[in-house]
């Protein structure tokens, strides 16, 4: 539990840092097992960010789409990939794997 905390902390620290420099904040997802996690993420709306999405899976890629914001990325197995996300709007958006409808990620702007 303490190093949930601190990694929060510390997490939250470089956010603020990357805000203050007029530097998009960037946002870590893994996709591993078919699933993505964290499974939510919470983001400011009004400010543009950058999902750095990690693939875990060895021998399968993932397409990371949403439909409404226009986003659609292939992250090849074993692989980062960085997609930039303009600033939406107070909501939750939706992500899926486009290979597989059932693993998604709810991006919360507040």
């Amino acid at each position: 539990m303490r190093r949930l905390a601190m990694t929060s902390f510390l997490f939250g620290s470089c956010l603020d840092q990357r805000e203050q420099q007029g530097q998009p904040v960037e946002v870590p997802l893994t996709v591993a097992n078919q699933k993505f996690d964290p499974a939510e993420v919470k983001v400011k709306a009004g400010q543009p960010f950058v999902l750095v999405v990690t693939n875990n899976d060895p021998k399968k890629a993932v397409e990371v789409e949403n439909k409404d914001l226009r986003i659609e990325k292939v992250v090849p197995a074993g692989k980062t990939v960085s997609i930039r996300v303009r600033a939406l709007k107070p909501g939750t958006y939706v992500f899926v794997d486009d290979f597989n409808k059932s693993a998604q990620v709810k991006i919360v702007a507040e």
